[in-house]
């Protein structure tokens, strides 16, 4: 016999959400998919499925190696699902992150009106 779990508690399971709420949440709102098709919290996983999970600015995209009931630790996780995510969405994550971090030297107070502007027009380039 097959084992399946509902989706929203094996993605919390795996630790792609912090609570099941927030779980089930991403599912309802259409931020999960299988098969390019959004799901509903309830929807059964199945060994080798491949969940596609919007957490933004990425879209994570996973393998279901094992079917599992309970929380694991973290170090747990790669027996359960295999990452298959692009470099490319890490990248951009690391970009975008790069780009909100606006360096000032200490003491020079808060940028100028003209100074946000040049800010503004260089995060807009990208």
């Amino acid at each position: 016999m097959d084992k399946s779990v509902r989706i929203d508690k094996w993605l919390w399971c795996v630790r792609l959400y912090k609570t099941r709420t927030l779980s089930a949440e991403a599912c309802s709102g259409g931020k999960v998919t299988i098969d390019d098709v959004n799901v509903k919290p309830s929807r059964a996983v199945k060994v080798g499925d491949i969940i596609k999970v919007h957490q933004p600015p990425l879209w994570r995209t996973v393998k279901v190696v094992d079917i599992l009931e309970n929380r694991v630790g973290a170090k747990v996780v790669p027996q359960y699902m295999e990452d298959l995510t692009p470099q490319e969405e890490y990248d951009k994550v690391e970009f975008v992150r790069m780009m909100n971090m606006e360096r000032r030297d200490r003491g020079t107070g808060r940028p100028t009106k003209k100074e946000r502007r040049e800010i503004d027009r260089l995060k807009d380039l990208y």
